[in-house]
């Protein structure tokens, strides 16, 4: 089923169809430059809506306050339920967190996911939000939450969704995420960089036939080749993975601070010409799968 793309007023009511939609999709510090607002300058957050209303998200970087702000927004006081999934926890993927307003609400339930690879992700996500680093803890915020430990690949079962991790090669321990629901599927694939062997072709493995796949494409040919070893990859390399895993469409995704609207228009018209069904991630922009 072709995707649809709304860059404008989205339809009212819940989605017939899974709809994935970005908050944040900068990468490493967020850029409120005014030559980078037509894409955005948040750093990642990105919402998949279920057909049945359920809401899901991948990473809590500074994204999460307007993604935040419009889910109480939209609840008008009802509960809220939601199931966050972390990449890992650089800074530009969970700073978002403690100004995530749910958090705030005794009305919320937020369920959070993140690998145990580095550690209890409960005690990486408490220290971040104690004193002298923020003055209100973890412990003290009104919401229900939990935080569930993800143990190598283990899939997370949801009412109307199973959600894949899988291990991307960065400078640290990162997990992808492929999440399948209702016949749709969408794989969020950030802090990636090619050139180890088995990674790449579990990646090509794991995207095949996607509807949406959501990529690092942080560099440009040129500047990667100065910056090997930092942990991101080109819209060059992505829309070939794209091609090769024969995805439905393609969001170039974690846009370098310094590319500006401009570079990014330029980086997307080159990247269309490998594969045509490519899309900048641009804060704001929903697409239904």
């Amino acid at each position: 089923m072709p995707v649809a793309v709304y860059d404008t007023k989205l339809p009212e009511g819940t989605p017939e169809r899974m709809r994935v939609r970005f908050w944040g999709v900068r990468g490493s510090i967020p850029t409120p430059q005014a030559e980078n607002l037509g894409v955005g300058g948040n750093t990642a957050c990105v919402e998949v809506r279920l057909p049945d209303g359920s809401c899901c998200a991948f990473d809590a970087g500074t994204g999460a306050r307007p993604f935040g702000a419009y889910l109480l927004h939209e609840a008008d006081g009802a509960a809220l339920d939601l199931h966050l999934f972390l990449s890992h926890f650089h800074w530009d993927h969970i700073q978002g967190l403690p100004f995530f307003a749910p958090l705030y609400a005794p009305t919320s339930r937020l369920t959070i996911y993140a690998s145990d690879h580095d550690g209890p992700p409960a005690d990486l996500i408490t220290e971040q939000m104690q004193e002298p680093f923020f003055p209100v803890a973890f412990e003290e915020l009104p919401a229900e939450t939990r935080i569930e430990p993800i143990h190598g690949i283990d899939p997370v079962r949801l009412d109307a969704a199973t959600v894949h991790p899988f291990p991307v090669h960065h400078t640290q321990f990162v997990l992808g995420y492929r999440l399948e629901s209702h016949n749709a599927s969408v794989v969020y694939c950030t802090d990636y960089e090619h050139g180890d062997a088995e990674l790449d072709a579990l990646l090509v493995e794991t995207a095949a036939g996607a509807d949406l796949l959501i990529c690092d494409a942080q560099y440009t040919p040129e500047e990667y080749a100065t910056r090997q070893g930092w942990g991101h990859t080109t819209w060059e390399w992505a829309a070939r993975l794209a091609r090769e895993a024969e995805v439905g469409h393609l969001a170039l995704f974690h846009h370098d601070p310094a590319h500006d609207d401009e570079m990014l228009a330029q980086i997307l018209e080159a990247a269309q010409g490998l594969f045509p069904h490519t899309i900048l991630a641009t804060e704001g922009v929903a697409v239904d799968l």
